[in-house]
C-alpha cells in the first residue's frame, strides 16, 4: 500500500507545492512528541496509563463526559478578518490537559500556520479565477454579437452585387479630422509584465474635440518611432459598443497586415481630407476567427486552473484529516472532532464559488464552442491522458537487443575490413560513414531527451505545461525510447548489409542505399497519414519553421529551447549539407565525393554552421523587441560571440597560421567564459552567493547536492571541446572523423544535461509566481468614449 505521503506529494499541483499543507514538516513535529512521550516513561506515566486503560471502557458509555473530556483538551480560536482580501485567522489554545507540552505546542503552531495559509492561497486563487471568468463573459457576450451581426451581414452580401472577397461586419462612422488621425490605446493584457504586439483594430465612438487632435498626433508619432508594440486604427461605433479587437501578431501574416494596415493609415492621414458622408469600416472575418480562437483557449485555461484549485482544495482537506489522525494515535488524545469541524467550516472547504463557476465555465464553452455537444466539448477542456502500452516496453526491449548484436556484428565486420583505421582508400568514409555520423548524433541526441522526460517526471517537473504541449498528443519517454531504438535498428541494420555487400565486391549500385536510407526517413517524417506519431512529427515542422523564420514568428519556450538543441548539431547539419550535395548531384554513380567538396561547397558547409546560433540570435532580438528586457540583448551577445569564435576557426582551418590560431584561442576562451557564466547563473538559476546550499540555489529539485557540482564541471570539461581544433589529438590509428563524432556527441551529452537544469530553472520561477496555468491575452477591451 502506498504511504500517504508519497500520494500527496505525486497528486498535488507542481507549481503550487509551497502553497500546500507542509505534511512532511507536520510529521516530523509529530516525530518529536512521539519521542519525548517514549523518554518520559516513569512509573508516574506508566500508572497513568494503566488506570486511563482501565476506565476507558467506561467513558465509553459515558457519552457527556466523553464529549466534556474531548473539548477539554484544545480550544481553537477564530480571528475575523480585517479586510476582504485576507482570510480569518485560526488559533489554536492547549488547555490544561498537556499544555506544558512544548512540542504539542510547535505542532499545533505550524498546523495552524498551514491551515491559515491554505485559507489565504485558496481565497486569492479563487479570487483571481473569478475576476477571470467575468472578463471571459464580458468577452463571449461581445463574440457572440459579432457573429450575429457577421451572419446578417452575408445575407446582405449575397442579396447584393457588391459582394467583397472576405466576409465582414459593416460599421458606419462619423468621419472628421480626428477619426482619420487615429488614437493611441495602448493594453497591458499581460499579468506578468511580459509585452506583446498586437494586431489592434478601434471600435468605438468618434471625439468632437478637434482641440485634443494635436496631441494625439505628436503621440502617434512618438509611437511609431518605438518599437511599435501596439498599432492603432480609425475609430468607430459597432454594434452600440466602443470595442477595440487585439490580435497578437505571433505569425507572418499577422505581422505583414499590421504593417500594411499601418502604411495604409499614414497614407489616410497625410492626405488630411474628410468627407462630410459617413465612411465605412469593416473587421475582417479572419480576425474574428482567431478572437474566437483566443477565448476558446482562455476558457480550456480557466477551467484547468479550476481544476487544479479542485484538486489543492480536496488534498489539503485529506492531509488535515491524516494529520490529525497519526496526532490521536502518538498522544492518544482524540482531537480530531474538534479541529476537524473547524477545517470543515473554514474558507477553503466551505466555499462554493468555484464549482459554480466551473459550472458555468462547462455550459458556456458546450453552447458556444460545442454545438450544444458537451462530449466534444469535453475532449478540449478535460483531454483523455493517453494510456501507457505495455506492448511499448515489450518492443523497446526487442529492438534494443537488435540493435546491440547488429552494431556488434558491424563492428566486427568493419574492424576485418579495416574501414576505420587511417588508409588511402577513403571512399566508404567520405560517403557512407557522414549518413551513419549523422542518425548517430540526431538519435543520441532524441535518446538523451528521452532521458530528460523520464527525470523531469521523476522531479515533478512539469515540462507539458513548460513547453505547452497538447497532453493527449506529448511523447512519453517510453515512445521516445521506441522511436530511438527502432531508427537505430534499422540503420544499423542497413549499413550492416551494406558493408557485406562491399567486402563482397559489389560497388556500383549498393552506393545508392545510404541515400535511400535518408530519403525513407524524410518521407516519414513529412508523412501525411495518421501513422507513427503524425501529430508530434508535424509539430516538429511546425516548430522547425518558426526557427527558420524566427523575425516573423513570436518565439515561445519550445522555439528557443529547440535552437539551443541545434547549436549542439553543428556537425550534424555539415554532414546532412555534405550528403544532400552527394546524392543531389549525382556523384555517388561515379563516387566522386571530391565534387562536394571543392570551395562553393566548403563555403556553404560553413555558412549551415553559422545558420544556428543566427537563428537564436534573432530568436533573442525578437523576444527584447516583444519583452523589452535587455537581458535578452546580453544573451544575443553570446550567440554573436559563438559566431565570431566560429569564423575564427575556419580562418584556422583555410590558412594555419600562427596569427589566426592565436585569435582562435582569444575568441574560443572568451566565448567559452561568456556561455559557462550564462549556463551557470541565467540557464541553471546556479552560483547564488547568498544561498543556504553554497554556490547553489535556495531550492533545489534533486536532494543530493553533490550532483549539480558535479553537472557544474562537466558542463565547464565538456565546454572545452574547442581545444581539439588547436591540439588535434587523435585516438591511436582511427580515422580523424571518427575522433570528430566522439567530440560531437560529447557535445550532445552536455546538451542533454543542460536541458534537465534549464527547464528545473524554468520550473522553479513558475513556482516561484505559482503559475500552474497560462494567462491568455484576451481580443477585446472595452473603450471609454473619452479615451
Amino acid at each position: 500500500m502506498v504511504k500517504f505521503s508519497k500520494q500527496f506529494e505525486g497528486q498535488l499541483v507542481p507549481e503550487w507545492k509551497e502553497a500546500f499543507v507542509d505534511y512532511s514538516q507536520l510529521k516530523k513535529d509529530l516525530k518529536k512528541i512521539h519521542l519525548l512521550s517514549n523518554n518520559s516513561a516513569s512509573a508516574k506515566h506508566q500508572q497513568a496509563s494503566l488506570s486511563k486503560a482501565l476506565l476507558s471502557p467506561l467513558r465509553k458509555f459515558s457519552l457527556f463526559g466523553y464529549q466534556h473530556r474531548e473539548h477539554g483538551v484544545i480550544q481553537v480560536h477564530k480571528k475575523l478578518a480585517s479586510s476582504a482580501s485576507k482570510g480569518d485567522m485560526y488559533e489554536t489554545e492547549l488547555l490544561d490537559q498537556f499544555a506544558d507540552t512544548d512540542a504539542a505546542k510547535d505542532f499545533f503552531v505550524q498546523l495552524d500556520h498551514q491551515l491559515n495559509k491554505v485559507n489565504q492561497f485558496y481565497k486569492t486563487k479563487e479570487m483571481e479565477f473569478i475576476d477571470r471568468g467575468e472578463s471571459l463573459k464580458k468577452q463571449m457576450e461581445i463574440l457572440i454579437e459579432l457573429r450575429t451581426a457577421l451572419k446578417k451581414q452575408r445575407k446582405q452580401n449575397a442579396c447584393s452585387q457588391e459582394q467583397k472577397e472576405d466576409a465582414s461586419i459593416t460599421c458606419t462612422i462619423s468621419c472628421d479630422e480626428e477619426s482619420m488621425k487615429g488614437t493611441i490605446d495602448q493594453i497591458q493584457l499581460d499579468r506578468e509584465n511580459s509585452a506583446s504586439e498586437f494586431e489592434t483594430n478601434d471600435v468605438q465612438l468618434p471625439e468632437s474635440e478637434s482641440q485634443r487632435s494635436d496631441e494625439i498626433e505628436k503621440s502617434m508619432k512618438i509611437k511609431r518611432e518605438g518599437k511599435l508594440r501596439s498599432l492603432s486604427g480609425r475609430a468607430f461605433n459597432c454594434q452600440g459598443k466602443n470595442v477595440k479587437i487585439n490580435i497578437p501578431l505571433t505569425t507572418p501574416t499577422r505581422t505583414l497586415s499590421a504593417i500594411t494596415y499601418l502604411l495604409r493609415e499614414d497614407l489616410a492621414n497625410q492626405s488630411k481630407k474628410c468627407n462630410s458622408e459617413n465612411n465605412k469600416l469593416s473587421i475582417n472575418k479572419t480576425k474574428i476567427h482567431h478572437a474566437e480562437k483566443m477565448i476558446r483557449g482562455a476558457f480550456v485555461e480557466l477551467y484547468k486552473g479550476l481544476a487544479y484549485l479542485k484538486t489543492y482544495r480536496n488534498l489539503n482537506m485529506l492531509a488535515f484529516v491524516k494529520i490529525l489522525k497519526k496526532f490521536g494515535k502518538v498522544t492518544e488524545k482524540q482531537v480530531l472532532p474538534i479541529y476537524l469541524k473547524v477545517v470543515e467550516s473554514s474558507y477553503f472547504n466551505s466555499s462554493d464559488k468555484v464549482v459554480k463557476l466551473t459550472d458555468e465555465v462547462e455550459e458556456l464553452f458546450v453552447k458556444n464552442f460545442a454545438e450544444d455537444d458537451r462530449r466534444k466539448a469535453m475532449k478540449y477542456l478535460k483531454p483523455r491522458q493517453r494510456k501507457e502500452s505495455h506492448g511499448v516496453t515489450f518492443f523497446i526491449g526487442l529492438f534494443t537487443g537488435c540493435f546491440v548484436a547488429l552494431f556488434v556484428g558491424y563492428a566486427i565486420m568493419a574492424h576485418i575490413t579495416g574501414m576505420y583505421t587511417r588508409r588511402t582508400d577513403t571512399v566508404y568514409m567520405e560517403t557512407v560513414y557522414p549518413v551513419l555520423s549523422m542518425f548517430s548524433l540526431l538519435f543520441l541526441h532524441f535518446f538523451l531527451y528521452g532521458c530528460n522526460i523520464f527525470m523531469w517526471r521523476k522531479a515533478r517537473i512539469n515540462y507539458s505545461f513548460i513547453f505547452e504541449l497538447a497532453p493527449t498528443k506529448e511523447l512519453k519517454y517510453r515512445d521516445v525510447f521506441l522511436i530511438c531504438t527502432t531508427s537505430m535498428t534499422i540503420v544499423v541494420g542497413v549499413m550492416f548489409a551494406h558493408l557485406s555487400l562491399l567486402a563482397k565486391g559489389h560497388s556500383t549500385l549498393i552506393q545508392a542505399i545510404p541515400g535511400l536510407l535518408l530519403l525513407l526517413f524524410l518521407l516519414l517524417l513529412v508523412c501525411p497519414f495518421n501513422i507513427i506519431y503524425r501529430s508530434s512529427r508535424y509539430h516538429f515542422l511546425k516548430v522547425m519553421r518558426n526557427i527558420v523564420l524566427t523575425p516573423l514568428y513570436k518565439v515561445v519556450m519550445l522555439d528557443f529551447f529547440m535552437g539551443d538543441q541545434l547549436c549542439s548539431q553543428v556537425p550534424m547539419l555539415r554532414n546532412l549539407e555534405y550528403v544532400a550535395c552527394y546524392y543531389i548531384t549525382g556523384s555517388y554513380k561515379t563516387e566522386d565525393y571530391g565534387y562536394c567538396m571543392t570551395k562553393h561547397y566548403k563555403d556553404l558547409a560553413y555558412a549551415v554552421s553559422f545558420l544556428p546560433y543566427y537563428w537564436r540570435a534573432m530568436q533573442c532580438a525578437r523576444r527584447w523587441f516583444d519583452e523589452g528586457e535587455t537581458s535578452h540583448l546580453i544573451n544575443l551577445g553570446k550567440y554573436v560571440s559563438a559566431m565570431l569564435a566560429a569564423g575564427a576557426k575556419v580562418a584556422y582551418e583555410k590558412e594555419q597560421s600562427i596569427g589566426w590560431l592565436c585569435l582562435v584561442v582569444v575568441m574560443s576562451s572568451a566565448a567559452t567564459v561568456y556561455q559557462l557564466y550564462w549556463d551557470f547563473v541565467k540557464d541553471w538559476g546556479l552560483l547564488q552567493f547568498n544561498s543556504k546550499n553554497p554556490w547553489l540555489r535556495n531550492e533545489l529539485m534533486l536532494r543530493q547536492k553533490f550532483i549539480y557540482y558535479f553537472s557544474m564541471g562537466l558542463n565547464l570539461v565538456l565546454r572545452l571541446a574547442w581545444l581539439q581544433t588547436v591540439l588535434h589529438s587523435s585516438f591511436g590509428n582511427l580515422d580523424y572523423r571518427v575522433t570528430g563524432l566522439f567530440l560531437a556527441a560529447l557535445e550532445v551529452i552536455r546538451r542533454g544535461q543542460w536541458n534537465f537544469y534549464r527547464l528545473e530553472n524554468e520550473h522553479l520561477n513558475n513556482a516561484g509566481k505559482f503559475r500552474a496555468v497560462k494567462i491568455v491575452p484576451l481580443p477585446f477591451h472595452e473603450v471609454d468614449e473619452e479615451d
